[in-house]
């Protein structure tokens, strides 16, 4: 294998069987064989422990994330897969992934499924499989080691390289199973990533009934402004299902879904939107038939646009843009979002031309006048500004009774509010928890003070996520000391990055007592 042996990280979600054993399995079975591997099994977290997965991951040759039903929604889990994959991409394909399904062949989530659903995997569906998918897995890296293409195995019970499976919707998560517990009950929902339409969970915000008026006026721009997991996604999903049932036309872009090749130029980037509308939209005409490589970029996606898109819609067309965040550090972003500006003014200069038909409703967390340094040629100062906002008390008390009043008091549920003050996520995954679990309140905050508790691996992601920018770790560290935020620009990526909140530098906090308690303990 060269000069140094090949380098290989194995991710698992802690606390999690079997996948934890079978991490272990495969360890001792590739150190055996000559493999330097790496295994997190710190016990005590910290920055540099958050620094030290983040550099093994960077300089690995390979890395294999073990996927159960559980470790597909772990947050921790998918932040390493996404660190690898786009380390990948800046490192000319290296570290390459390698996924195990541990007992598990339903669909992925995203922003998991983007990045491993196009890869093969290796299926491994009980212990019975434990030597053979070690033996596979030792194959298959020798292969990358070579340079080769990853071998197929021989035909064997429960072992197999598995292609990825067809395009399909993907349904609510499976749950676990675990005979040490009893099972959720079935009422209940997993907790992470959008929600579905018809959840009975979904707490409806003023931001909502604002998105509704903005799409029965099909206003140009619809910016849905809010920090992570607060439910930009949730209510873009809802607010382009209304816009469907009012007979309108609706296409989607996730940029999470994006790859290096999409987005390395501007000519890449919009030939892959053109694609993907084309095809959401059954759209014949072919974009490579109607590109001109005299013209520019801009000038081909805006005809394309204009002519084969609008120009053949019999209704408004609502476009949907969710994570646009990813575009903000490529370098024609501004050309991009100038090219959105240019059709809402148009469509103000020309209110019978063909951009009345077009409403582009943009999900987003970071501020945007950081990257984009002409503000007059940006959507983002025009159009329908929708700001998410946490839970206040009100909302509390009605999700409480959704999940059939695990709070059981006024007190309680001033003490809860106190500890997640609002958060979306961490609101429904308490509740969640709290039901599934029959706990009561004190049961829950000893559980969610701790490093392996409901919370870890929500935790632990945010670790991982500051140890990569050592200047913002301390600006973090100034504000967990009562401090004012060091730099409008630590402050604006702290917050929507939904760390902190506060309306300036100087009113700077946690998000939250949770997090004012766990980051302090691990970074003071």
């Amino acid at each position: 294998m060269g000069g140094h042996p090949f380098r290989v990280v194995l991710l698992y979600r802690r606390n999690c069987s079997p996948d934890e054993r079978l991490a272990w399995v495969l360890e001792r079975h590739l150190i055996q064989e000559g493999f330097a591997v790496f295994i997190d099994r710190h016990l005590s977290m910290g920055v540099n422990w958050a620094a030290e997965i983040e550099q093994e991951i960077r300089t690995a040759d390979a890395v294999v994330p073990l996927i159960s039903a559980s470790s597909a929604t772990s947050e921790m889990l998918s932040f390493e897969v996404e660190n690898a994959h786009e380390t990948a991409q800046s490192q000319k394909g290296r570290p390459r992934l390698l996924p195990i399904r541990v007992g598990f062949t339903g669909p992925i989530p995203e922003p998991l499924a983007g990045i491993l659903d196009p890869i093969q995997y290796l299926l491994w569906e009980d212990r019975g499989d434990d030597t053979r998918v070690a033996e596979a897995l030792t194959a298959a890296l020798r292969s990358m080691a070579v340079a080769k293409p990853v071998v197929r195995m021989v035909p064997g019970k429960g072992l197999r390289l598995v292609p990825r499976p067809a395009v399909q919707p993907v349904p609510r998560i499976v749950v676990p199973q675990n005979t040490d517990k009893p099972p959720e009950p079935p009422s209940l929902e997993a907790i992470g990533g959008a929600m579905s339409l018809n959840s009975e969970f979904y707490v409806t915000r003023t931001a909502d009934s604002e998105l509704k008026s903005a799409l029965i006026r099909y206003d140009s721009i619809i910016l849905i402004k809010g920090g992570r997991q607060i439910g930009k996604t949730s209510m873009l999903a809802r607010g382009l299902q209304f816009a469907r049932e009012r007979g309108a036309k609706v296409a989607l872009t996730d940029f999470q879904k994006f790859n290096a090749p999409n987005l390395e130029t501007v000519a890449n980037f919009y030939l892959s939107l053109a694609e993907s509308i084309a095809d959401q939209l059954e759209i014949n005409v072919l974009p490579t038939d109607t590109w001109d490589e005299k013209k520019g970029p801009n000038y081909n996606f805006e005809r394309f646009m204009r002519k084969e898109v609008l120009g053949h819609l019999n209704a408004p067309l609502v476009w949907g843009l969710d994570e646009v965040d990813r575009l903000f550090v490529c370098p024609y972003a501004s050309e991009v979002f100038g090219l959105f500006r240019s059709w809402h003014n148009e469509r103000a200069l020309d209110p019978s031309g063909p951009w009345t038909g077009l409403t582009l409703a943009i999900a987003y967390a970071t501020e945007a006048h950081l990257f984009i340094t002409d503000m007059n040629q940006s959507p983002f100062n025009v159009g329908t500004r929708l700001s998410l906002d946490d839970f206040d008390r009100a909302q509390l008390v009605d999700l409480n009774k959704r999940y059939g009043c695990p709070l059981t008091t006024d007190e309680e549920l001033e003490q809860f509010h106190e500890l997640i003050e609002g958060h979306p996520f961490l609101t429904r995954r308490s509740l969640h928890h709290m039901a599934a679990k029959k706990l009561n309140l004190a049961d829950f905050r000893e559980e969610a003070a701790r490093d392996e508790g409901i919370f870890g691996d929500h935790l632990r992601r945010i670790l991982v996520l500051l140890a990569k920018d050592p200047a913002l770790t301390d600006a973090l560290r100034a504000v967990l000391h009562g401090k004012p935020c060091p730099t409008p620009e630590s402050f604006y990526r702290l917050r929507s990055a939904g760390v902190i909140s506060g309306s300036s530098q100087q009113d700077a906090r946690p998000r939250c007592q949770l997090y004012a308690s766990y980051l302090g303990r691990h970074l003071l």
